[in-house]
């Protein structure tokens, strides 16, 4: 039997209420989305999906999406990959298209963490070089907002391949002068990290976010010491100049219009 909404059990139509994952506050739907869906009692960052984020980044209407129908193939044949894959609301872990923001074209790309941990895979790895590719030829900046554990282990030597394909890809875009900017979310890891996500002319981190290639857990496990207890957050990440700003996600739309007006007027 599946498990009840708090609207179902209160009677009420679904999408009336909503709880906080970490502190269990309920709250209006309503009143957490229009706090962007942080929670006001303890301020935890709910991990947006593409539509929620595009929906909060772009201005109203202005989505349209590209290359929305590539489908990620069990070329492998790797245990439940298939299954895995199929029957989801998207295609695969990221949306691209093209949008305003406050007026200004762009082409966005936005990570889904929910589908397979946001993991990269070869429609991710494409999906973001078309991006790329059409950036280009409107002459436009690239907005890719990560949310990935990293390289898509059900593809093997394939995901890997990727990391150098979206960064041959962002060199050419660098080489058109052209500008990326990379929003780094909850959490950004492993070879997004190591890749596409860290390659920004502007790298922005969202408040409270975990960022690193490998977990803290393993590297503890490695180095056999205790890391700091802010290690891989954001905010750790711009004291140690990894990151040149860290925002927060009801700031995030307008310090990113800052950013295109001086890339549009410089």
């Amino acid at each position: 039997m599946e498990a009840k909404t708090v609207s179902e059990k209160k009677g009420l139509p679904a999408g009336i209420w909503t709880k906080c994952k970490k502190c269990d506050q309920l709250f209006l739907q309503k009143d957490f989305e229009e706090n962007f869906m942080v929670c006001p009692q303890c301020g935890y960052y709910t991990r947006l999906s593409p539509p929620e984020r595009i929906k909060f980044t772009v201005d109203k209407g202005s989505f349209e999406e590209i290359n929305a129908n590539l489908k990620s193939v069990d070329f492998l044949n790797f245990t439940g990959y298939g299954d895995k894959i199929k029957n989801r609301e998207l295609n695969d872990a990221i949306v691209t298209g093209m949008a305003k923001i406050n007026g200004y074209d762009v082409v966005i790309a936005v990570m889904d963490f929910s589908f397979m941990g946001g993991s990269m895979g070869s429609v991710v790895g494409e999906k973001i070089v078309r991006a790329v590719e059409k950036a280009l030829k409107k002459k436009c900046p690239l907005i890719i907002v990560s949310a990935s554990g990293g390289a898509r282990m059900q593809e093997g030597t394939v995901s890997l391949m990727q990391m150098g394909k979206t960064s041959a890809a962002l060199a050419k875009f660098a080489k058109a002068k052209l500008a990326y900017i990379s929003v780094l979310t909850d959490p950004t890891t492993g070879g997004v990290a190591a890749s596409y996500a860290m390659l920004g002319d502007v790298n922005i981190a969202e408040h409270k976010a975990l960022i690193g290639f490998a977990g803290p857990r393993v590297i503890e496990q490695t180095i056999r010491q205790q890391l700091p207890e802010d290690f891989q957050l954001a905010k750790f990440l711009e004291n140690h100049g990894m990151i040149d700003i860290v925002v927060e996600r009801k700031d995030m739309k307008e310090i990113i219009t800052k950013f295109l007006k001086f890339f549009y007027n410089r």
